[in-house]
Protein backbone atom coordinates (compact mmCIF):
# COMPACT_ATOMS: atom_id res chain seq x y z
CA UNK A 1 0.00 0.00 0.00
CA UNK A 2 2.70 2.45 -1.01
CA UNK A 3 0.16 5.03 -2.20
CA UNK A 4 -2.31 4.69 0.66
CA UNK A 5 -4.64 7.71 0.96
CA UNK A 6 -3.09 9.42 -2.06
CA UNK A 7 -5.12 10.82 -4.97
CA UNK A 8 -3.80 10.18 -8.47
CA UNK A 9 -4.86 11.50 -11.90
CA UNK A 10 -3.82 9.40 -14.91
CA UNK A 11 -4.50 10.66 -18.43
CA UNK A 12 -4.83 8.19 -21.25
CA UNK A 13 -5.97 5.82 -18.53
CA UNK A 14 -8.49 3.70 -20.45
CA UNK A 15 -6.09 1.16 -21.90
CA UNK A 16 -2.45 0.25 -22.46
CA UNK A 17 0.19 1.81 -20.26
CA UNK A 18 -2.26 4.26 -18.69
CA UNK A 19 -4.67 1.52 -17.66
CA UNK A 20 -1.83 -0.48 -16.10
CA UNK A 21 -0.68 2.57 -14.16
CA UNK A 22 -4.20 3.37 -12.95
CA UNK A 23 -4.85 -0.18 -11.77
CA UNK A 24 -1.45 -0.57 -10.09
CA UNK A 25 -1.85 2.73 -8.26
CA UNK A 26 -5.30 1.61 -7.08
CA UNK A 27 -3.89 -1.70 -5.79
CA UNK A 28 -1.27 0.29 -3.90
CA UNK A 29 -3.98 2.24 -2.07
CA UNK A 30 -4.52 5.35 -4.21
CA UNK A 31 -7.83 6.83 -5.23
CA UNK A 32 -7.40 7.15 -8.99
CA UNK A 33 -9.16 9.24 -11.61
CA UNK A 34 -8.48 7.80 -15.07
CA UNK A 35 -9.07 10.32 -17.86
CA UNK A 36 -9.50 9.34 -21.48
CA UNK A 37 -11.54 9.95 -24.60
CA UNK A 38 -12.43 6.24 -24.71
CA UNK A 39 -14.29 4.09 -22.21
CA UNK A 40 -11.96 2.08 -19.96
CA UNK A 41 -11.34 -1.55 -20.77
CA UNK A 42 -11.37 -2.54 -17.10
CA UNK A 43 -13.41 -2.05 -13.94
CA UNK A 44 -11.94 -1.17 -10.55
CA UNK A 45 -13.84 0.26 -7.56
CA UNK A 46 -10.87 2.48 -6.72
CA UNK A 47 -10.58 3.92 -10.24
CA UNK A 48 -13.08 6.57 -11.29
CA UNK A 49 -13.40 7.38 -14.98
CA UNK A 50 -13.69 10.89 -16.45
CA UNK A 51 -14.11 11.45 -20.17
CA UNK A 52 -11.58 14.12 -21.12
CA UNK A 53 -10.06 15.49 -24.29
CA UNK A 54 -6.77 16.87 -22.99
CA UNK A 55 -6.31 18.92 -26.17
CA UNK A 56 -9.31 21.05 -25.09
CA UNK A 57 -8.07 23.77 -22.72
CA UNK A 58 -11.54 24.51 -21.35
CA UNK A 59 -12.23 20.83 -20.76
CA UNK A 60 -9.01 20.53 -18.76
CA UNK A 61 -10.04 23.43 -16.54
CA UNK A 62 -13.48 21.85 -16.06
CA UNK A 63 -11.84 18.57 -15.08
CA UNK A 64 -9.57 20.34 -12.61
CA UNK A 65 -12.59 22.00 -11.01
CA UNK A 66 -14.35 18.63 -10.83
CA UNK A 67 -11.36 16.80 -9.35
CA UNK A 68 -10.69 19.41 -6.69
CA UNK A 69 -14.37 19.49 -5.75
CA UNK A 70 -14.18 15.74 -5.07
CA UNK A 71 -10.75 15.68 -3.43
CA UNK A 72 -9.05 18.27 -1.22
CA UNK A 73 -5.68 17.32 -2.71
CA UNK A 74 -4.09 15.75 -5.78
CA UNK A 75 -0.89 13.92 -4.91
CA UNK A 76 0.06 12.40 -8.27
CA UNK A 77 -0.41 13.43 -11.89
CA UNK A 78 0.59 11.06 -14.68
CA UNK A 79 0.56 12.78 -18.08
CA UNK A 80 0.24 9.72 -20.28
CA UNK A 81 -2.32 10.63 -22.97
CA UNK A 82 -0.83 10.50 -26.45
CA UNK A 83 -1.52 9.67 -30.08
CA UNK A 84 0.40 8.99 -33.26
CA UNK A 85 -0.23 10.22 -36.81
CA UNK A 86 2.76 8.85 -38.71
CA UNK A 87 4.02 10.03 -42.10
CA UNK A 88 7.30 11.06 -43.66
CA UNK A 89 7.87 14.78 -43.17
CA UNK A 90 7.39 15.58 -46.86
CA UNK A 91 4.02 13.83 -46.79
CA UNK A 92 2.82 14.93 -43.35
CA UNK A 93 -0.29 17.10 -43.46
CA UNK A 94 -1.02 20.08 -41.25
CA UNK A 95 -3.78 18.05 -39.63
CA UNK A 96 -1.43 15.18 -38.78
CA UNK A 97 1.12 17.56 -37.31
CA UNK A 98 -1.38 19.62 -35.32
CA UNK A 99 -3.37 16.69 -33.92
CA UNK A 100 -0.28 15.13 -32.38
CA UNK A 101 0.97 18.47 -31.04
CA UNK A 102 -2.47 19.24 -29.57
CA UNK A 103 -2.78 15.98 -27.65
CA UNK A 104 0.79 15.05 -26.78
CA UNK A 105 2.15 18.49 -25.93
CA UNK A 106 -0.63 21.03 -25.50
CA UNK A 107 -2.64 18.50 -23.50
CA UNK A 108 0.12 18.11 -20.93
CA UNK A 109 0.42 21.88 -20.59
CA UNK A 110 -3.32 22.53 -20.36
CA UNK A 111 -3.74 20.14 -17.44
CA UNK A 112 -0.49 20.66 -15.56
CA UNK A 113 -0.82 24.45 -15.48
CA UNK A 114 -3.78 23.89 -13.13
CA UNK A 115 -2.70 20.82 -11.16
CA UNK A 116 0.97 21.79 -10.77
CA UNK A 117 0.30 25.06 -8.90
CA UNK A 118 -2.43 23.29 -6.89
CA UNK A 119 0.14 20.77 -5.70
CA UNK A 120 2.64 23.56 -5.07
CA UNK A 121 0.17 25.39 -2.84
CA UNK A 122 -0.40 22.16 -0.90
CA UNK A 123 3.35 21.70 -0.43
CA UNK A 124 3.83 18.33 -2.12
CA UNK A 125 3.12 16.24 -5.20
CA UNK A 126 4.61 14.09 -7.92
CA UNK A 127 4.16 14.80 -11.64
CA UNK A 128 5.17 12.02 -14.03
CA UNK A 129 5.36 12.78 -17.75
CA UNK A 130 5.37 9.84 -20.14
CA UNK A 131 7.78 10.52 -23.00
CA UNK A 132 9.31 7.93 -25.36
CA UNK A 133 12.56 6.52 -26.66
CA UNK A 134 11.52 8.26 -29.90
CA UNK A 135 11.86 11.58 -28.08
CA UNK A 136 15.43 10.67 -27.22
CA UNK A 137 16.60 9.34 -30.59
CA UNK A 138 13.97 10.29 -33.20
CA UNK A 139 12.31 7.94 -35.66
CA UNK A 140 11.61 7.95 -39.40
CA UNK A 141 8.03 8.96 -40.11
CA UNK A 142 7.40 10.35 -36.65
CA UNK A 143 8.58 13.96 -36.77
CA UNK A 144 5.42 15.15 -34.99
CA UNK A 145 5.54 12.44 -32.31
CA UNK A 146 9.28 12.84 -31.74
CA UNK A 147 8.91 16.62 -31.40
CA UNK A 148 6.29 16.26 -28.68
CA UNK A 149 8.08 13.54 -26.77
CA UNK A 150 11.37 15.43 -26.89
CA UNK A 151 9.66 18.61 -25.68
CA UNK A 152 8.49 16.70 -22.61
CA UNK A 153 12.08 16.57 -21.35
CA UNK A 154 12.26 20.37 -21.30
CA UNK A 155 8.84 20.68 -19.64
CA UNK A 156 9.88 18.18 -16.99
CA UNK A 157 12.98 20.11 -16.00
CA UNK A 158 11.15 23.44 -16.08
CA UNK A 159 8.33 22.21 -13.87
CA UNK A 160 10.80 20.56 -11.50
CA UNK A 161 12.14 24.07 -10.94
CA UNK A 162 8.91 26.07 -11.02
CA UNK A 163 6.72 23.90 -8.78
CA UNK A 164 9.44 23.45 -6.16
CA UNK A 165 9.66 27.22 -5.64
CA UNK A 166 8.54 28.80 -2.37
CA UNK A 167 8.50 25.48 -0.55
CA UNK A 168 6.27 23.86 -3.16
CA UNK A 169 8.19 20.59 -2.87
CA UNK A 170 6.60 19.17 -6.03
CA UNK A 171 8.72 16.62 -7.88
CA UNK A 172 8.50 16.33 -11.68
CA UNK A 173 10.07 13.46 -13.57
CA UNK A 174 9.69 11.75 -16.94
CA UNK A 175 9.64 8.16 -18.11
CA UNK A 176 10.88 7.32 -21.61
CA UNK A 177 9.54 3.88 -22.54
CA UNK A 178 11.08 1.84 -25.32
CA UNK A 179 9.00 -0.47 -27.49
CA UNK A 180 6.14 -1.65 -25.27
CA UNK A 181 3.61 -4.34 -26.21
CA UNK A 182 0.48 -2.22 -26.29
CA UNK A 183 -2.35 -2.52 -28.83
CA UNK A 184 -0.43 -0.29 -31.26
CA UNK A 185 2.48 -2.72 -31.49
CA UNK A 186 0.18 -5.71 -31.79
CA UNK A 187 -0.65 -4.53 -35.32
CA UNK A 188 3.04 -4.47 -36.34
CA UNK A 189 4.34 -7.44 -38.41
CA UNK A 190 6.26 -10.01 -36.38
CA UNK A 191 9.49 -9.51 -38.34
CA UNK A 192 9.55 -5.86 -37.29
CA UNK A 193 8.79 -6.76 -33.68
CA UNK A 194 11.70 -9.18 -33.75
CA UNK A 195 13.92 -6.41 -35.13
CA UNK A 196 12.86 -4.03 -32.34
CA UNK A 197 13.53 -6.72 -29.74
CA UNK A 198 17.00 -7.38 -31.15
CA UNK A 199 17.89 -3.71 -30.63
CA UNK A 200 17.61 -4.11 -26.86
CA UNK A 201 20.26 -5.58 -24.56
CA UNK A 202 17.60 -7.78 -22.94
CA UNK A 203 16.45 -9.17 -26.28
CA UNK A 204 12.74 -8.55 -25.85
CA UNK A 205 10.03 -5.93 -25.97
CA UNK A 206 8.65 -4.37 -22.81
CA UNK A 207 5.30 -4.90 -21.12
CA UNK A 208 2.95 -2.11 -19.96
CA UNK A 209 3.27 -3.36 -16.38
CA UNK A 210 6.98 -2.58 -16.46
CA UNK A 211 6.27 1.07 -17.22
CA UNK A 212 3.63 1.08 -14.49
CA UNK A 213 6.19 -0.19 -11.98
CA UNK A 214 8.53 2.67 -12.93
CA UNK A 215 5.67 5.14 -12.48
CA UNK A 216 4.89 3.65 -9.06
CA UNK A 217 8.49 4.22 -7.99
CA UNK A 218 8.39 7.87 -9.08
CA UNK A 219 4.97 8.39 -7.49
CA UNK A 220 5.89 6.97 -4.09
CA UNK A 221 8.12 8.03 -1.24
CA UNK A 222 11.01 5.81 -2.38
CA UNK A 223 11.87 8.52 -4.93
CA UNK A 224 11.35 11.46 -2.59
CA UNK A 225 14.74 13.00 -3.48
CA UNK A 226 14.47 12.55 -7.26
CA UNK A 227 13.23 15.37 -9.48
CA UNK A 228 13.90 16.76 -12.94
CA UNK A 229 15.05 13.37 -14.21
CA UNK A 230 14.17 11.04 -17.08
CA UNK A 231 13.98 7.32 -16.37
CA UNK A 232 14.54 5.34 -19.59
CA UNK A 233 12.72 2.01 -19.45
CA UNK A 234 13.73 0.44 -22.74
CA UNK A 235 15.55 -2.82 -22.13
CA UNK A 236 18.93 -1.26 -22.86
CA UNK A 237 18.34 0.23 -26.30
CA UNK A 238 21.09 2.42 -27.75
CA UNK A 239 23.69 1.47 -25.17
Amino acid sequence: MRLKDKVAVVTGGAKGIGACIAQLFAREGAQVIACDMNEPGFSDPNVAFYKLDVSDSGACKAFFDYATSKHPKIDILVNNAGITQDALTRKMTDAQWNQVIDVNLNGIFYLTRHIGPFMQAAGSGSIINISSVVGEYGNIGQANYAATKSAIFGLTKTWAKEFAMKGGNVRTNAIAPGYIMTDILKTVPQDLLDKFASQTMLGRLGEPEEIANAALFLAGDESIYITGQTLSVNGGMRL
